[in-house]
């Protein structure tokens, strides 16, 4: 059996009531972090939303700074630290800090957003993102290797501004794309970042990663090859007649859903999801970003669709080393990051499928 590291994606409290205190919130998922630890999870991560009713991890490396000092091995990161929305050399002195403070066990998951309301709320050019983005992203790796860094872009000026400090992690953490497009897949490999993915069934998912290992050995890069991550909803109770039976009233929901875009409390403000009603702008009709809200589409009606093209793991521990075996195997990831806060599922049921997976189908890729 091939070695998997196990990270956990932790949503921070889809189940929580409204009316929950956000420092117990917190408290809570700092304690699953330091639970996952004990079962010998490789990493951690959140993820950063800004104007979102469930954007619990605004500031993520403030959260994260207290997951690394409640935990001594795990590695920690959020997945994706949203760039456009960043000052760069204030991200760079910040992230290098958790990474110093946690001891190196910090992963720069980078990404450039895709909920156009986001952008509009905050004043921010949507259709910029990724220009912008990588301006962020070149003067970060500059603060965190040199010096002094003086720049003139098109988005930001420095004049011998003297960043510190530097990351404990040398030369940086390890850089993360969160990719979707091919453009992007090819940027990240030219780049030799490591490369996560979510969204698309496992058919596409795997070309997608084919493509990547392709372009990067085009590049003729040194040393290994770059991480390979993927994400999927899981759910995983004592036999799959349990599983199945728990994860269905949660799973084909909109709520249930990876990306729940359109409706809900966002839908009653004056911006709402923005120009478009899958969120993305005039972005939402590209083909790849009409095929992808397609397949999400389908998963929000269709309980059996998530499992046959590897949208949602279901079932017994077993049946989850066996699934996963499989897909390694056709898609060739070595970091599965697991998603247990399906739609509202209760808390109960949630910790329970973290508690087997951790104790059941983690030592079973080690």
């Amino acid at each position: 059996m091939s070695k998997i590291d196990f990270a956990l994606w932790d949503a921070v409290g889809g189940y929580s009531n409204s009316t929950d205190s956000m420092a117990d919130v917190y408290d809570d998922h700092i304690r699953l972090a330091q639970e996952i630890e004990a079962y010998g999870y490789h990493s951690y991560f959140v993820i950063e939303h800004q104007n979102s009713p469930i954007g619990r991890i605004t500031a993520p490396t403030v959260f994260l700074t207290a997951v690394a000092r409640a935990t001594s091995k795990l590695r920690i990161g959020a997945m994706m630290w949203q760039l456009p929305f960043y000052h760069p050399i204030r991200l760079a002195q910040e992230v290098a800090m958790l990474d110093q403070l946690s001891r190196g066990r910090v992963e720069f998951g980078t990404g450039i957003g895709v909920h156009e309301h986001e952008f509009l709320r905050w004043g921010v050019d949507f259709y910029q993102r990724a220009a912008l983005s990588g301006e962020v992203l070149d003067i970060v790796k500059m603060a965190w290797t040199q010096d002094e860094v003086t720049f003139k872009g098109k988005y930001f000026t420095f004049d011998e501004a003297l960043p510190q400090p530097k990351p404990y992690q040398q030369p940086y953490p390890p850089i993360w794309a969160a990719v979707h497009s091919e453009a992007a897949i090819e940027f990240a490999a030219r780049n030799n970042f490591h490369v996560a993915q979510n969204l698309d069934t496992d058919e596409v998912v795997a070309r997608k990663f084919d493509l990547f290992r392709k372009v990067w050995k085009q590049c003729g890069h040194a040393g290994a090859m770059p991480r390979v991550f993927l994400q999927r909803q899981v759910h995983v109770a004592e036999t799959d007649e349990k599983a199945h039976a728990e994860a269905r009233q949660f799973l084909a929901t909109r709520e249930g859903g990876a990306v729940p875009v359109g409706g809900g409390r966002l839908e009653n403000t004056r911006i709402g999801w923005g120009t478009h009603a899958r969120g993305m702008g005039r972005d939402s009709e590209r083909p790849s970003d009409k095929a992808r809200g397609e397949v999400i589409g389908k998963a929000a009606r269709n309980y059996e669709f998530n499992l046959e093209n590897g949208l949602a793991v279901i079932g017994s521990p077993e049946t989850v080393i066996r699934i996963l075996t499989e897909s390694q195997k056709r898609i060739g990831y070595d970091i599965f990051c697991t998603n247990h806060e399906i739609g509202n599922m209760p808390k109960e049921l949630v910790r329970n499928s973290v508690r087997l997976l951790g104790q059941e189908v983690v030592p079973a890729f080690k």
